[in-house]
């Protein structure tokens, strides 16, 4: 495999960017042993030039660089609003600077010469934590998508009932018949796609986070 890698890999890739050739070397052949998908990069420049925001895996990411540092390429990342994970790679001389990177979102970071099992565990735990995310933004869409269909009374409806109010307390707080009321709720479990209170629930929860 070349450092450019695949663009159009379908399964997460672990993307390594250090300006050390002999490191993404060592690190290129370390991920591929376990059959996962890798790209290398010597720059966080040519990193950025090649992704494209959407694509699935983890970031294996040197602190000191030539150009734009580990930190630089964490914060743009950060500000673009592009949520990889992020796993630094440090010497000892940089664990202040790695620290101040968990700070900043970065969910791990290995001390160079690192223990290569170590290592692996942490970019499987990174993966994990990429699709987790994924996963929570797929359900975030399909939520606002249900949620938009929603008329202003079914609105009010739904969050007087996950507020855990009666049918007749949300009537006399509208000022229509319970029966109006159990009609808005019936559409407002159909649209909102909940089998039960406790799940309907459970999305108002995540619609206010």
């Amino acid at each position: 495999m070349n450092e450019n890698g695949n663009r159009n890999a379908p399964r997460p890739t672990v993307f390594v960017v250090d300006d050390d050739e002999a490191m993404r070397s060592s690190l290129q052949w370390l991920i591929e042993s376990v059959d996962l998908p890798v790209e290398c990069y010597a720059s966080a420049e040519a990193f950025l030039e090649a992704y494209y925001p959407g694509r699935s895996g983890c970031l294996l990411l040197d602190v000191r660089m030539p150009g734009m540092g580990g930190l630089e390429l964490q914060e743009y990342l950060r500000r673009h609003e592009i949520t990889i994970p992020v796993i630094i790679i440090t010497g000892h001389g940089d664990v202040p600077m790695s620290v101040r990177a968990m700070k900043e979102g970065a969910i791990d970071f290995i001390e160079k010469p690192f223990n290569d099992e170590l290592l692996l565990d942490a970019i499987r735990n990174a993966l994990a934590v990429d699709e987790r995310q994924r996963q929570e933004q797929t359900l975030r869409a399909e939520l606002a998508a249900c949620l938009a269909t929603l008329t202003p009374r079914e609105h009010e409806v739904m969050d007087m009932v996950t507020a855990g109010k009666s049918n007749k307390e949300i009537a006399s707080a509208l000022g229509v018949s319970a029966k109006t009321v159990e009609a808005h709720r019936a559409k407002v479990m159909d649209k909102m796609k909940a089998s039960s209170l406790a799940e309907l629930v459970r999305m108002s929860i995540m619609a206010k986070q």
